[in-house]
């Protein structure tokens, strides 16, 4: 099978990875791709939001399936550009894609169908918003509605801090995405982040893992893409597993074929699990990031068929084997993340890889035959281990291997299940 793989972070090259040990793969591309994706497959110079070019390029070169990583050409409607020309795709349409393109839109779908949920008011204006939230008080959650690569929500924990955020979505600090807002009850609990894939039939739950959102130690200063993240995650036991998929997954596929968007692509399930269950924080429509690499270290089958049967309705017969070891993501991030950062700082070394660590790129590139950090978040350090405690440290013993004078991470990934296992 040929395969193109769209998109240039660090879960792109975890799939890329996971991709290339494939039996059924003949050839493997990707665009815009990094060199970590370099080194598992030929990088092709092809501007991904020109969707014409896209299918021009499959057709010219034979592709068989294609995989779209990120969430805004999904949002953009790529899948549907590519169905049209007969192409066979991984991710979902640009409006089934609505379920993490619009916080909005995916609310309204938990109250139509029950799916447990923080209670909600969608906004288009700040002063009404902000009558509601000085209502309803603080803690409080502020949502920009649209893509804000990860960094749209603010959980207030004061009513000042809640205002300003209010303020700072309707200012434009998200652009579009912040043109409505969305103010939900704050959930108090201990977040998960849950993976299914599906065929618009039929859901394959993937496994669970926890993301460190907050930049700094002990979960402090601003939200991020994600800091790190680990798998599995403890507080998934396998109740939990059962009442979000019967609770949350299934309703919500349901409620997209009911609604005329049969999902298909892989789920992934922002959760908070309180005291009464699973309740949904939000959707996304692709693999996490730093989430997917953990998830790749630990997938035992082979990956392409399971995408591609998510991608042609035919998941009902599949099965997915994990391996018993945790794995573990520390990101290394530019100074400065999530603020302004120096873009083009050398990196000048790389530890060692074995069957156990992996160092997935994200945001990097060779410029004068030197590798340079160009993103915020530039490194995923991953390892594996019989705990998470184990995994921990051999992720931040392998760290130590990577020269980046600009580079900073958090000391405290996995913590909580850390704190667990030393209970």
């Amino acid at each position: 099978m040929k395969v193109l793989l769209i998109g240039s972070g660090g879960r792109e090259h975890a799939l890329a990875w996971k991709i290339a040990q494939s039996p059924k793969l003949t050839a493997l591309y990707a665009a815009p791709g990094n060199p970590g994706i370099a080194e598992e497959a030929t990088i092709v110079a092809l501007d991904v939001d020109n969707q014409k070019a896209v299918v021009d390029f499959c057709q010219r070169t034979a592709i068989d399936f294609v995989v779209v990583g990120p969430e805004a050409p999904l949002v953009a409607g790529l899948a549907d550009t590519l169905r049209a020309a007969g192409i066979a795709v991984f991710g979902p349409s640009a409006a089934a894609a609505q379920l993490e393109g619009s916080k909005g839109f995916t609310k309204d779908l938990c109250a139509k169908y029950g799916i447990p949920t923080g209670a909600y008011k969608r906004f288009t204006e700040a002063e009404a918003a902000k009558t509601y939230v000085r209502e309803q008080g603080a803690p409080i959650v502020i949502k920009a509605d649209g893509l804000a690569a990860g960094k749209g929500v603010t959980v207030a924990m004061t009513l000042d801090e809640a205002l300003a955020a209010v303020d700072e979505c309707f200012a434009g600090a998200f652009g579009s995405a912040g043109a409505e807002v969305v103010v939900e009850a704050y959930l108090d609990g201990e977040e998960a982040s849950f993976f299914c894939l599906c065929d618009g039939k039929n859901a394959l739950p993937l496994a669970s893992a926890q993301d460190h959102k907050r930049v700094g130690d002990g979960d402090t200063g601003p939200n991020t893409g994600g800091m790190g993240a680990y798998s599995p995650a403890p507080v998934m036991t396998a109740e939990m597993v059962e009442r979000t998929m019967k609770e949350i997954i299934e309703p919500t596929m349901r409620g997209m074929a009911e609604s005329g968007y049969p999902f298909s692509g892989v789920f992934f399930a922002g959760l908070m699990i309180t005291g009464k269950g699973p309740e949904l924080i939000e959707y996304n429509v692709r693999f996490g990031d730093p989430e997917c690499q953990v998830l790749m270290m630990r997938m035992k089958s082979d990956l392409l068929p399971l995408l591609y049967g998510a991608a042609t309705g035919t998941l009902g017969e599949m099965s997915i084997e994990w391996r018993d070891e945790a794995a573990l993501t520390v990101v290394m991030a530019s100074r400065g993340y999530p603020g302004a950062y120096a873009k083009n700082t050398p990196i000048t070394a790389l530890p060692g890889e074995s069957a156990t660590t992996k160092v997935f790129h994200a945001g990097t590139a060779v410029k004068d035959d030197q590798l340079v950090a160009t993103g915020g978040r530039v490194l995923n350090v991953t390892a594996m281990g019989e705990s998470v405690s184990k995994a921990k440290d051999a992720a931040y013993e392998a760290l130590r291997g990577v020269s980046w004078e600009n580079g900073f991470y958090r000391r405290d990934i996995g913590w909580r299940a850390v704190a667990r296992e030393t209970a």
